[in-house]
């Protein structure tokens, strides 16, 4: 089915779901120290919801954390003291987007993504959403415990770079745009919603503006200008479950 979006030519026939799948198996990612979703049937006395044990339907509970169980989306309500909410602050769901493939710098004992490997990557484009994968782009990034392992983040410089740029969506294979450990300072979700106190936030900083953690691109996906559909979950918190869906564009209809 071909769509024209955003004066784009895409095929919606073809996408490329750029998702991890939230289960309650040991194959399920998880960041921050917590232990995998649960997801249970309702139980009232002796009914329980589920098919095979004589219900007439299936009717699970689900527990999860939306940052720490796989892909999700998340607004500057993440970071700050007055509430804002994922399902108010991301109103459009359809955007240019650059793939673009780095493998982070070691700089003493951590891995870092720098602003020059970004503005490198980037080479003057500016999309609405940039979609980072990291390499090595190990399969085991769709089921890692990633808890204590000090994975790979952006530097400031890179999200400042990032903001500066236009872009508006940041899409990263990895469970944080900050390093696991830091303090609380979280420099790089600072610099990319531009919020500079999270007790009173400044008129500038970036309302609708997103980022999306814990996505996983295969290798066959090469780096290049897509069109990106950000599918979230219609939840009022500071980040959904998300759906990030990448489609190639044929032509431009300009």
């Amino acid at each position: 089915m071909i769509a024209i979006i955003n004066n784009f030519q895409i095929d919606l026939s073809k996408p490329i779901d750029i998702s991890i799948p939230l289960s309650n198996t040991d194959a399920n990612p998880i960041a921050w120290y917590i232990e995998k979703p649960e997801i249970e049937p309702v139980k009232f006395g002796d009914w329980v919801g589920k098919v095979s044990e004589g219900s007439s339907t299936n009717f699970n509970n689900i527990f999860f954390n939306p940052h720490g169980h796989g892909t999700h989306t998340e607004c500057l309500g993440h970071i700050t003291k007055e509430f804002y909410s994922i399902n108010q602050c991301l109103k459009q769901f359809f955007f240019t987007a650059e793939l673009i493939s780095i493998e982070p710098e070691r700089i003493v004992d951590d891995l870092i993504i720098t602003k020059f490997q970004i503005a490198s990557a980037l080479a003057g484009k500016t999309p609405e959403a940039i979609v980072i994968r990291t390499l090595p782009n190990e399969i085991s990034k769709k089921n890692k415990n990633y808890s204590r392992t000090n994975p790979p983040y952006l530097s400031e410089e890179a999200s400042i770079f990032i903001r500066e740029s236009g872009i508006k969506h940041l899409l990263i294979d990895l469970p944080s745009v900050d390093r696991e450990e830091d303090e609380g300072k979280l420099l790089a979700h600072k610099a990319f919603w531009n919020v500079k106190n999270v007790n009173n936030l400044n008129t500038d900083a970036r309302l609708d503006c997103t980022i999306t953690e814990m996505i996983y691109v295969n290798d066959e996906v090469q780096d290049g200008s897509y069109m990106l559909n950000l599918q979230i979950a219609s939840f009022e918190n500071d980040a959904s479950p998300s759906k990030p869906v990448l489609y190639s564009i044929q032509c431009s209809v300009e």
